[in-house]
């Protein structure tokens, strides 16, 4: 490098440092762009899955559709597998509330009419109904709906323990069988539409579920 070059280098680290000194309370916009990013393919990836209706969702179909590249997609998940159950379970997270009031009951009441209602939303309603469908014949959605299940019903079991723990259920009470039987409620409902999933039914279903496992 020669001492012109040097000489402008220093004079552009020198005019850096000051930019720097002058505006030391400039906000910092990579984290946001991250965060719309992260959304933005969250979003596509429920979207073209509730789409799809049977046809493989891509990576390249996912970064087209949020806006990115595809390599920004592969720095945050291995697999499309991966992004498609981070998207199911986020939407699942943000519209199923499992509360903490101290009141198994009203606690129980919550999460499954939350998540009867959240079934209810068109695109969750879609996606859903697509990987439950097309994961008899695809591994990989059998993997992922296996993933997904397997998410919901430790929330709900975290719920119950924390019922049990506080004296609300027996202590012999089995939560697994429990969560089978919220799950197996709403499932049932949900692929064969014999019956609503409706808030009267999240009621009783809670309801009998305290009752039935109820200490002494």
């Amino acid at each position: 490098m020669s001492e012109t070059q040097d000489a402008e280098a220093d004079a552009e680290a020198d005019a850096g440092t000051a930019a720097e000194t002058a505006s030391p309370a400039r906000p910092h916009t990579g984290r946001r762009r991250n965060e719309a990013a992260h959304r933005a393919i969250l979003d596509a990836a429920l979207h073209l899955l509730a789409e799809s209706d049977g046809t493989p969702v891509t990576i390249d179909a996912i970064a087209r559709t949020a806006g990115v590249g595809k390599q920004t997609v592969y720095r945050w998940w291995p697999s499309k597998g991966a992004v498609l159950l981070d998207a199911l379970t986020d939407r699942a997270d943000q519209d199923v509330h499992g509360p903490d009031t101290g009141d198994l009951g009203a606690d129980l009441r919550a999460f499954i009419t939350t998540t009867f209602e959240a079934a209810q939303h068109d695109t969750t309603a879609s996606a859903l109904r697509t990987v439950a469908r097309e994961a008899a014949r695809d591994p990989h959605l059998a993997e992922l709906m296996r993933g997904f299940t397997a998410a919901r019903r430790g929330a709900l079991r975290e719920l119950l323990a924390r019922g049990r723990e506080r004296g609300e259920l027996a202590e012999h009470a089995d939560l697994d069988l429990i969560a089978d039987q919220v799950y197996g409620v709403f499932w049932y409902r949900f692929l064969l539409g014999h019956a609503t999933l409706d808030a009267d039914t999240a009621e009783r279903l809670a309801s009998s579920l305290t009752r039935g496992n109820a200490p002494g």
